[in-house]
């Protein structure tokens, strides 16, 4: 289990992405940036903002839950090589560079 409790923006922290990509459950706080690199429920958990104890009962129910704990980090495995992958975000740029393209270019 990976734990981030940000409570300050940081844009998306690059620990949740290398958690996931690790196939690591995350704990993180529902903020900006943070939210962004899981998808609650599915390969981590969200908890309010500097409440320390939804923090600790989150983290607590990974530990004690392994087989939903390898569920969350191999489904954040699949989403850091499909969102964050380097075959995805190469596409991703392509489509930016394709838009700008046609933008330039007129109709």
């Amino acid at each position: 289990v990976v734990a981030l409790p940000s409570y300050y923006g940081e844009g998306v922290p690059k620990v949740l992405l290398e958690a996931a990509a690790c196939g690591r459950a995350v704990v993180t706080t529902d903020h900006p940036g943070c939210r962004d690199a899981i998808e609650p429920g599915v390969t981590g958990l969200l908890v309010p903002v500097r409440d320390a104890d939804s923090l600790a009962q989150a983290i607590a129910s990974l530990l004690l839950d392994p087989d939903r704990r390898q569920a969350m980090g191999a489904a954040g495995r699949r989403l850091a090589v499909r969102e964050f992958g380097i075959a995805g975000v190469t596409d991703q740029h392509l489509r930016i560079y394709a838009a700008l393209e046609r933008g330039v270019a007129g109709p």
